[in-house]
């Protein structure tokens, strides 16, 4: 399973609408992806953290396949005007040495 984290930091006076966006564009098209297990707005409960973009996909092919299809993209710039710094995306693996045991 592949996670990819994104990054986010509001602008104060947009987070009420960037999370209404959020919640009402962005999670029901990435929902439809294929592969797509998960998507959702991670909430910092230190104010000064950012907020995290989690989706989770069955496979890395999946999720490369969300990212160069241009979705991704489209969907980060319904809330660019949002954004108080540019978001940064991570990626990872849930590969764990357990699932070898």
């Amino acid at each position: 399973m592949i996670v990819r984290l994104t990054y986010l930091s509001f602008l104060p006076q947009n987070l009420a609408q960037a999370k209404r966006i959020y919640s009402e564009q962005v999670v029901p098209v990435v929902r439809k992806q294929k592969g797509n297990l998960d998507c959702r707005l991670l909430e910092p409960i230190e104010k000064n953290d950012d907020y995290i973009s989690m989706t989770t996909w069955e496979s890395k092919a999946d999720a490369d396949a969300y990212h160069s299809s241009g979705t991704y993209r489209d969907l980060v710039e319904k809330v660019r005007k949002d954004f108080a710094k540019d978001p940064v995306l991570k990626v990872y693996t849930t590969e764990s040495i357990l699932e070898h045991a």
